[in-house]
């Protein structure tokens, strides 16, 4: 063909890719050993924040905030959507605050999550509608061993989760009405921190007849199918009542507690699933669900039980195929150690609550989380209470900065790492020197800044995340930690840096800074990101023997 005729034809499709790239719906896939969110075309990585309960709920409220959410550098904000708003009146419904949220989010720039806060919010059915809340009779509350009725609708009664299907399968008919070509919203999260309490299952008559019935098949087969290993909460209860194929619940996982919140678990997700599935038929979003976790030593009952929690998880997933992951919202201090325990194979990890705003680690667990877990997002809550200072917004913008260097990194092998100290639930912290590789060398981050007074940093909040560029440059951006060097190649010498240098990128090219090969890396000895800030520097290393 001539090249000239070539070159006029593929001009001439390219608006008709960019259409096709702008009208296709967010999905989830797979790269490599880990999962992406794909929007527009392309991988996209959440900068997010996630709004307060209430805020959504008043336009008014919510007006001033957009503003300062697009100035703290966030590209995605996720807010809730009240089923309670949505359908005042039975069968009548009202997307206003759905709609508010959309023009809110185009004008400034900004994509949506939206959180389904329908049958239940934090266990409690407190955003169901009067219509629903009003009528025990129709729609029937969980209840206690001493017949006490709960805050929470039972997930055993039909008409329950027919209404939450009808209500969610009209938003997201809704949404497919007025968000298709735009695609404001990425993701739903069905339901929010679904949960049993204060026991472990609920005592409903109709939730005592489907305990004292038999075990679904579908369970059962995940029991006994060959595949991946059961989680070993999940196994040991098993093989505690001999490992049986069929019975009833307390035959096949006996009477505990623990048995209780196995068995609480499955029906929560098959509801979650009934609700799911109706919203996927008329806009299949990617979809998760969010857990309430769990302080050390408490038992099922004394937390909201039976949520998608990690000793949980076969049951969820099994139940509720059409979520597509499981996200925690990460509370406690020991944020390593919950996020590890939800980066699950064959889904994306996200963290739809990653504390609240202003928190003096975001920072550390933002950079860990898309360096080390490969995230998809990462969301702080409250995030219009945001301090004007803080330094996430320095983050984000660095990691908007860079986007696609990450995002073509994740899931590919050695080419990406995060780094920060782990912290545990006690607010300890082991700030022991980690070693990671990256192209030909070991690198070894320490997370004490030699150069400030120990008593005025705080080493828990430092961490960081490093690009390899190629086999000898990298690029590495945090805060508080220092990083020496060493080739893998022991024949090859010691390692030295052949130059460094502040910078960012713009528009996907590195505009360097200033040269750093003086004191700021103590004459080439090491890479320095001091604390109290956020550094982007780019390192070219060589060695010598």
């Amino acid at each position: 063909m001539n090249t000239r005729i070539a070159a006029l034809l593929t001009l001439l499709c390219i608006p008709a890719l960019q259409a096709s790239a702008q009208t296709a719906v967010p999905r989830l896939v797979t790269r490599g050993e880990t999962v992406q969110l794909h929007a527009d075309g392309r991988p996209f990585l959440l900068l997010a924040g996630e709004l307060g309960n209430s805020t959504a709920s008043d336009p008014a409220t919510l007006a001033p905030i957009w503003p300062r959410l697009r100035a703290a550098g966030l590209n995605t904000v996720l807010a809730p959507v009240y089923w309670e708003l949505v359908e005042p009146v039975e069968a009548a419904f009202d997307f206003s605050t759905v709609d508010t949220l959309l023009a809110g989010a185009r004008r400034h720039d900004l994509r949506l999550v939206l959180l389904w806060f329908g049958s239940w919010k934090n266990s409690m059915s407190t955003y169901a509608p009067s219509w629903v809340k009003r009528d025990p009779a129709r729609f029937p509350r969980a209840r206690t061993s001493d017949g006490s009725p709960l805050d929470i609708l039972t997930p055993f009664a039909p008409e329950n989760v027919e209404a939450d299907a009808r209500a969610f399968a009209a938003l997201m008919r809704h949404l497919a009405s007025v968000d298709a070509e735009r695609h404001t919203v990425l993701m739903v999260q069905v339901e929010n921190e679904v949960g049993m309490i204060p026991e472990a299952r609920d005592r409903s008559p109709a939730a005592e007849s489907a305990w004292w019935s038999p075990v679904p098949h579908a369970l059962l087969d995940r029991l006994s199918a060959p595949g991946p290993p059961l989680h070993p909460a999940l196994a040991t209860a098993w093989a505690a009542m001999g490992n049986r194929t069929h019975g009833t619940w307390p035959e096949v996982f006996g009477t505990d507690e623990r048995a209780e919140e196995l068995f609480m678990a499955w029906h929560f997700a098959g509801y979650v699933e009934r609700v799911a599935a109706a919203g996927k038929e008329r806009l299949p979003l990617p979809m998760f669900v969010n857990a309430a976790l769990v302080r050390p030593g408490r038992k099922p009952g004394e937390y909201p039980s039976a949520g998608p929690l990690p000793h949980l998880v076969d049951l969820w997933k099994t139940a509720a195929p059409s979520i597509d992951f499981l996200a925690p919202d990460i509370y406690f201090p020991n944020f390593v150690e919950w996020a590890r325990a939800y980066d699950l194979p064959r889904q994306p990890f996200f963290v739809p609550e990653a504390g609240y705003a202003g928190s003096s680690t975001a920072v550390a667990d933002a950079l860990f989380a898309f360096g080390a877990l490969d995230a998809i997002g990462f969301s702080p809550f409250s995030i219009e209470d945001l301090p004007s200072d803080a330094l996430l917004a320095a983050a984000y913008e660095a990691l908007a900065s860079i986007e696609g260097l990450v995002t073509e990194r994740q899931g590919t092998g050695p080419r990406i790492a995060g780094f920060r100290p782990p912290v545990a639930y006690d607010e300890s912290f082991d700030e022991s020197p980690q070693e990671f590789v990256l192209g030909d060398y070991l690198f070894r981050v320490s997370f004490v800044d030699p150069w400030t007074p120990r008593e005025a940093q705080a080493p828990e909040t430092h961490g960081g995340l490093a690009l390899a560029l190629s086999d000898d440059t990298f690029l590495v951006v945090g805060s508080g930690v220092t990083i020496t060097f060493e080739p893998l190649d022991a024949a090859a010498g010691r390692a030295f840096i052949d130059r460094a240098e502040e910078g960012r990128y713009v528009d996907g090219a590195w505009v360097p800074g200033r040269r750093l090969n003086g004191d700021q890396t103590h004459q080439g000895r090491h890479l320095r990101l001091p604390p109290g800030t956020v550094a982007m520097q780019l390192v070219r290393l060589y060695a010598v023997r």
